[in-house]
Order: C-alpha cells, then structure tokens, then sequence
C-alpha cells in the first residue's frame, strides 16, 4: 500500500471517527448542516472520500442526506423524541437476553475493559468520555446479541440516547452524583449477570437501568415543557 493511500485511510478513518463523537456529544447540533468543503480542507481528502463518510455515517443513522440542501446532522424533533421512549425498553431487553444466550468470552473482556474506562471517567469527572464509553458499552451488548435485525435498531436507538442524556454525565448536584454512580453499578452488575448467563437478572438489570436513564433524559427535555410519559401518550407535534 503506497504512502498515499494510508494517507487517504487515516483521513477518512479519522473524520469518520470525529464525527460520530461530535454528533454523540453534542458538539455537532441536531439538524446542523455540515461543510463539505471545509472538511476536504480539514482533513486532507478529496470530495470522493468525504461523501462515502457522509454516505455510511447516513446508513448507520448518525446523518442525513437531503437534496439540494446537502448533508445535515439527523435532526431530534418531537416525534423522534416519542418514537424512542416507546421502543427502546422494548429493544434493550430483546438485547440483553439475545447477548446472554450468544456473547463471546472475547467481547465479554471488551465489555469489563470499557466499563475499566467508564468507572475511570466517573472518577475524573470527564463528561465526553462518560458519554462514549457509556455508549461503546451498550455496543458491545449488541455485538453480544449477534443479530442482524436487532443491531441497526440499537444503534439508532444509542445515538439519540447519547444526545439526549448528555446532560447526566455532567451531574450538577448529590442526586445526579448518586444516579451516575448508580448507573456505574448497573454496568457492573450487567458484567456479572452476563458472565453468569443469568438471563433474566440481565432483563431485570435492563429496565432498572432504564428507569434510571429515563428520569435522567427529562432533564434534557424540561426546558421544553415535557416529560417522558407525555411524549409516549401525546400525538406527533413540531419540531422541539
């Protein structure tokens, strides 16, 4: 391989890489338009290069191709907001028993190995990397489930769980200090259930845990009025 074209994969590696990070931390905003060209320049790639990032950040639900008005972040509007708290119990409790029933010992070691890195962050107090490696954790569940309906569904779901609960990973008070150490606990004991093979603990775990991120959303969601419950039970609306 020429000097070049490892040149031309780092590149793409890399802005593929940053953009699912700013897009996860928020640093990216819901709906917010990205420059093509500023991203050639950025990154040293051709057009050619940067569209086929474009292309496969879209397939995986991180972006969105509009005609004529280029390539914008996937947008968080009121009926995305209902459509996630309805399905997503339903989804990471369909993971949680599928990864019991098919996880390998290696993703099992990659599971303790982010959660290493979580409990690190929750000590450091480093917002970003609680964000990702709580994201990368509930991945590697997905990799464990091992099933190509599923995944895509859990990925789409992670992404808008990243953004809507980013305001937990940065506690401003003894009860979201409590509800993240809480949440470091659950990962835990998601380790334990899984190694175990304890199927129905790892369900069990799956709507605790969720209970947890659900309250810890609203926060994100109060400035405009609403609450979990009201986006389930209320008809599509406007964009928030």
């Amino acid at each position: 391989m020429s000097s070049q074209e490892v040149t031309l994969r780092s590149g793409k590696a890399a802005l593929y890489e940053d953009l699912k990070r700013l897009i996860l931390t928020m640093e990216l905003d819901p709906d917010e338009l990205l420059d093509e060209a500023s991203l050639t320049g950025q990154y040293g790639l051709s057009r050619t290069p940067v569209r086929e990032v474009f292309q496969r950040l879209a397939g995986e639900g991180y972006l969105e191709i509009v005609e004529k008005r280029g390539v914008r972040v996937i947008p968080m509007s009121h009926s995305t907001l209902r459509n996630f708290f309805l399905v997503a119990p339903m989804i990471y409790a369909a993971t949680g028993r599928l990864a019991v029933q098919n996880f390998k010992p290696s993703q099992l070691k990659s599971l303790k190995e982010t959660q290493k890195r979580f409990r690190k962050a929750v000590q450091t107090r480093d917002a970003e990397a609680l964000a990702l490696e709580n994201n990368r954790f509930h991945e590697i569940m997905g990799e464990m489930a091992s099933n190509p309906y599923l995944q895509p569904s859990l990925g789409r779901l992670l992404i808008d769980h990243c953004r809507i609960g980013h305001t937990f990973f940065r506690p401003q008070n003894e009860d979201m200090e409590r509800r993240l150490q809480l949440a470091a606990e659950h990962h835990d004991a998601f380790i334990n259930a899984i190694e175990a093979r304890d199927e129905q603990k790892v369900v069990d775990l799956v709507f605790e845990h969720w209970e947890l991120s659900r309250e810890n959303m609203e926060i994100f969601i109060a400035p405009q009025g609403l609450k979990a419950d009201d986006l389930v039970q209320s008809p599509e609306g406007n964009k928030l």
